[in-house]
């Protein structure tokens, strides 16, 4: 005669069986899901590099080859040495980095102090001052193109670098004053009491206490700044005329004609235009991601 086995030992068999097999930890990919991922970041830097890459080798290829996929033939720098010497290249760089400058520096004061201002004190206005800056993110280039223009010919500023300076702050300052209003959200406002009560005025606090832990929002302020002037067409275009006072942007437009377009020293020109952007990115790279996101915190 056989005997039942115990309750305990009927629930002991399927839980001994379940420790016996390979418990994967909490958050840990399979090798199937972690092989697709590893390819989706692949594929996705390849397209994304592909663009970068394919201009800077045309540039580097003789007229013959500009629009054939012979990349190592023929290699040469004259698309270089030409576009320095037989154009005005070296003074469209001046001056789109006369301007971006200016609209850098320009636009990181009026942000950081429109920001706190809104940040920070109550003043008659003040909601319509932040509806004003929110709203006027919304109209497209070329919505505000000719407005623009009629009212920089009725002050003269056109054909001017101050006329592009002050059409890329109205585009830079809404957006980087709305997102330094939220990163000084953040910043506790014991420390604006604590400068009053050293006898600081409300200018000293913000220059000496706050700007110096606002550098993330500073940097996202100044690389969007730099990156709106430097890279811009539409307004460069339409506002500068004469080869003296002409942009990068501008500039590139008379390697283009009814006929076709000069490959060769257009990708030369766009991988010089491209270093400036990508220094001030690298400068500006440990602070992107903690400004935007500091930034977003509140609205």
């Amino acid at each position: 005669m056989t005997t039942a086995p115990a309750p305990t030992a009927r629930r002991a068999a399927p839980a001994a069986r379940h420790s016996a097999r390979k418990v994967r930890p909490r958050g840990e990919r399979s090798p199937l899901a972690s092989a697709g991922l590893h390819l989706t970041l692949i594929v996705a830097s390849v397209i994304a590099v592909f663009p970068v890459l394919w201009v800077l080798l045309t540039s580097l290829k003789p007229a013959a080859y500009a629009t054939t996929t012979d990349f190592f033939k023929d290699t040469t720098f004259e698309n270089y040495t030409g576009l320095i010497k037989d154009t005005e290249f070296l003074t469209w760089f001046g001056n789109s980095l006369v301007i971006a400058g200016l609209t850098t520096v320009l636009g990181v004061f009026v942000s950081a102090t429109t920001g706190y201002a809104v940040s920070r004190f109550r003043f008659p206005g003040k909601r319509g001052l932040m509806w004003t800056l929110l709203i006027t993110q919304m109209f497209p280039v070329a919505v505000l193109i000719v407005p623009i223009y009629n009212i920089m010919a009725s002050l003269g500023l056109l054909n001017q670098p101050a006329g592009l300076v002050i059409t890329y702050l109205t585009i830079a300052v809404p957006f980087c004053a709305w997102m330094m209003k939220g990163f000084f959200d953040t910043i506790p406002r014991e420390i604006d009491e604590s400068g009053q009560v050293d006898g600081l005025t409300p200018f000293g606090t913000f220059w000496r206490l706050i700007l110096p832990l606002a550098k993330p929002g500073l940097a996202v302020t100044a690389f969007y700044s730099f990156i709106t002037a430097w890279g811009e067409v539409a307004y460069a275009s339409a506002f500068m005329v004469g080869d003296e006072n002409l942009t990068l942007a501008g500039g590139l437009q008379k390697f283009v004609n009814q006929y076709g377009a000069q490959w060769g020293p257009m990708t030369a020109a766009s991988v010089l235009i491209a270093i400036p952007a990508a220094l001030v990115f690298l400068f500006a790279q440990r602070h992107l991601v903690t400004g935007m996101s500091a930034g977003a915190v509140k609205g």
